[in-house]
């Protein structure tokens, strides 16, 4: 007979055992989930699931398309990860807001360790580590920005006024440079000369590592064991040794900027940043593990740097953009600007509340160019329902905050930049959805330097507005040249293109300029 020969026999046995675990699997999912279906969303490929699906360029409009035609909760599966996509406010809100003691979690993989980004406490999963040191870095960036980062803040945005004076076609470099050297004055008391200082060398490595950690181009990220493959393999080595790369670069902005700072504070110099004010209570308390302290305080200063740094960095080049392609929204700016603070002086962040039309023109940059498109995704760590759907433990949830930004029904003609849909009477509309509930992450994950970065922000753009037009690039003929609002890039994005021509509005302008650097260089 057939059976008698031992190949077939061990086929029919392997069949019978995945028939009996296909079973099993099937009974234990029915009752874990009570019989209540997973979201609807497009049939998969069997193992791949819509791995091809998540291929696409753009992913926040092939998401926007997707939730329009399966509605606002939408499931995807790759390589047997589930994903649930969220495309609407109220499904936002109600699973990462109402629902977050169950939905704070991170998915933890392979690639967070090897490209360096081990340290980044937004990444950490949702447990007493993570609330360890986001307590420490709440406590020293606090909601309410003390007084003396403020002043940080503005004297590095006099110096960005006059980089731009000098030197207005180094745009991104001189936008790269005040963020950095800022949060790294704030934090560790390091004073960053110029753009070609070494520190923002460095710096630059540990954001490109950012950048490549989620470009979804590492294949360790879909398979973790190919972080033991040799070196010389092709392509996943090459991958392992850029990865190597990033990973030493975060080591060497940890231990470096550390170094600087403890070097101070050993010798008595005088250094009122974050990381110093926190080395100096760790002297002052008794029975505490002062390596281990140290070590959160390590990874705290530098999450604030990649967050500040990377974030703000990409929305004022959007700003310039925007200022460019809409001189109406430029004037009507400036014009609020020389009426509430006057030729005299440059605006400052008591200002805030007296320029409804400057707050309205940095919440529209917030909107139309979503820096983070889907934030840091959460994970579910418990099992949860919606809507009847059944959302298992472990699932990834990606909130696609563009798509809330460019909701039609809520923003008319969504890819316009127009400030006034803020407005009303003179005023902040408070009734309108404001992008500050959205880019800056949801629930108990929301970013904890919110209110720095706003404060920032505000300060560059008010700045800028009060003593610069800013116009279209020209050509070598003297010709604008028409930029058309493109952006590159995945987990955070950029503007393609955001060269203009910046020149002071006035001679009063220009001597404010002076005047405001000579002040900055020497406080």
């Amino acid at each position: 007979m057939a059976t008698d020969n031992p190949l077939t026999r061990s086929a029919i046995g392997l069949l019978c055992y995945l028939v009996i675990a296909y079973v099993v699997r099937l009974i234990r999912w029915r009752a874990r989930s009570h019989g209540r279906p997973l979201p609807p969303g497009p049939r998969g490929i069997p193992i791949l699931g819509n791995v091809v699906y998540m291929r696409q360029p753009e992913m926040w409009r092939a998401h926007q398309r997707l939730c329009k035609a399966y509605g606002d909760v939408v499931h995807l599966s790759v390589f047997g990860q589930h994903i649930v996509v969220l495309g609407s406010q109220q499904a936002i809100v109600d699973i990462l807001e109402k629902q977050s003691a169950s939905t704070s979690d991170r998915q933890q993989h392979a690639l967070i360790e090897l490209s360096g980004q081990g340290f980044n406490f937004a990444f950490f999963p949702y447990d007493h580590r993570w609330r360890r040191h986001r307590r420490v870095f709440s406590q020293h960036i606090p909601s309410t920005v003390p007084q003396e980062q403020i002043s940080i803040q503005r004297q590095y945005a006099s110096l960005f006024l006059r980089k731009l004076h000098e030197n207005p076609a180094d745009l991104r470099d001189h936008i790269r440079y005040v963020f950095s050297a800022t949060i790294v004055k704030i934090v560790y008391g390091v004073e960053v000369a110029d753009e070609h200082d070494p520190n923002i060398a460095l710096m630059a490595k540990l954001l490109a590592a950012l950048q490549g950690f989620d470009s979804g181009r590492m294949l360790v990220q879909y398979f973790p064991i190919l972080q033991h493959v040799p070196m010389w393999v092709p392509v996943v080595g090459a991958q392992l040794r850029e990865l190597a790369e990033w990973r030493a670069a975060a080591d060497e902005v940890k231990q470096v900027m550390f170094s600087k700072t403890l070097d101070d504070v050993d010798h008595g110099r005088q250094n009122t940043s974050v990381l110093a004010r926190i080395l100096q209570e760790l002297d002052e308390e008794k029975d505490v593990n002062v390596a281990e302290e140290q070590a959160i305080a390590k990874n705290a200063c530098v999450t604030a740097f990649e967050g500040s740094a990377d974030t703000t960095f990409s929305t004022i080049q959007a700003f310039f953009l925007a200022m460019s392609l809409n001189p109406d929204v430029q004037k009507k700016a400036q014009a609020e600007l020389d009426s509430v603070v006057g030729p005299q002086r440059l605006p400052d962040p008591r200002d805030k509340a007296s320029l409804p039309y400057v707050n309205a023109v940095l919440k529209e940059t917030l909107r139309w160019h979503p820096v983070a498109p889907f934030g840091i995704p959460h994970t579910t760590g418990d099992d949860i329902e919606y809507r009847g759907y059944f959302i298992p433990k472990g699932t990834t949830f990606v909130a696609n905050t563009w798509a809330c930004m460019h909701d039609p029904d809520v923003y008319a003609d969504p890819d316009r930049f127009l400030p006034d849909r803020f407005m009303r009477d003179g005023k902040l509309d408070p009734d309108v959805r404001d992008p500050n509930d959205f880019v800056f992450g949801y629930g108990r994950r929301k970013c904890p330097g919110k209110a720095f970065a706003e404060v920032q922000m505000f300060t560059i753009i008010a700045m800028v507005l009060h003593v610069f037009d800013i116009t279209p690039p020209l050509d070598e003929s003297g010709q604008p040249i028409v930029i058309t609002p493109r952006v590159t890039g995945s987990f955070v994005v950029y503007p393609e293109d955001c060269r203009c021509t910046i020149k002071p509005r006035s001679a009063q302008a220009e001597a404010l300029i002076v005047g405001a650097a000579g002040e900055s260089s020497t406080g």
